[in-house]
């Protein structure tokens, strides 16, 4: 079976202190489990997408718009990846197995090419890791289930602001979407 990681944004603005919507610690404290999976992913060839989600300030179209800060704004720091993770990314970036694309909604699919990133190279099973679980980490997984991939949650790789929301999206990916949670 093969196999991708997929890193939903981990950047400053959700992870950092003063990040504009920030997870704060429980979002930090997994820094280097997804450093560590990461470069596991790397050095064994698997399939790698970083999805970062992008915002222009005060777009009066987008509906995050009036429910969150304004957050991961183009051209801020604010999207860059949080902490080792952005110098590990820079130096594996041009790699054939390493990809990077913007998101604009919850999820990493909707709005992207990353389903036909992921078909091109034959993979049917999904490892999930990021922020929020209960927000964007949800959402990718309910459209990962829906498109037929097998999904793994690395549960000491994905972090929420809310952490009710985080242990019930926990107990939805596995009992509703028969995730594996690892």
């Amino acid at each position: 079976m093969k196999k991708a990681l997929i890193n939903i944004d981990y950047t400053i603005d959700f992870v950092a202190d003063g990040g504009a919507l920030t997870s704060g610690e429980p979002g930090q404290a997994i820094h280097d489990n997804i450093l560590e999976l990461t470069k596991e992913f790397y050095n064994t060839g698997d399939f790698i997408a970083f999805t970062i989600d992008k915002h222009t300030k005060n777009d009066p179209y987008h509906p995050e718009t009036g429910l969150f800060p304004a957050h991961n704004i183009e051209g801020t720091k604010g999207r860059l990846l949080y902490g080792e993770l952005e110098d590990y990314y820079q130096e594996i970036k041009e790699a054939e197995n390493v990809y990077y694309t913007d998101k604009t909604r919850y999820s990493a699919f909707q709005g992207t090419d990353l389903e036909t990133k992921l078909r091109e190279r034959e993979i049917t099973e999904v490892h999930l890791v990021g922020v929020c679980t209960d927000i964007c980490v949800l959402h990718t997984a309910v459209d990962a289930y829906n498109k037929g991939f097998s999904i793994v949650i690395h549960k000491d790789c994905v972090a929420s602001f809310n952490q009710t929301g985080h242990e019930w999206a926990l107990g939805h990916f596995q009992e509703t979407l028969g995730a594996a949670i690892v």
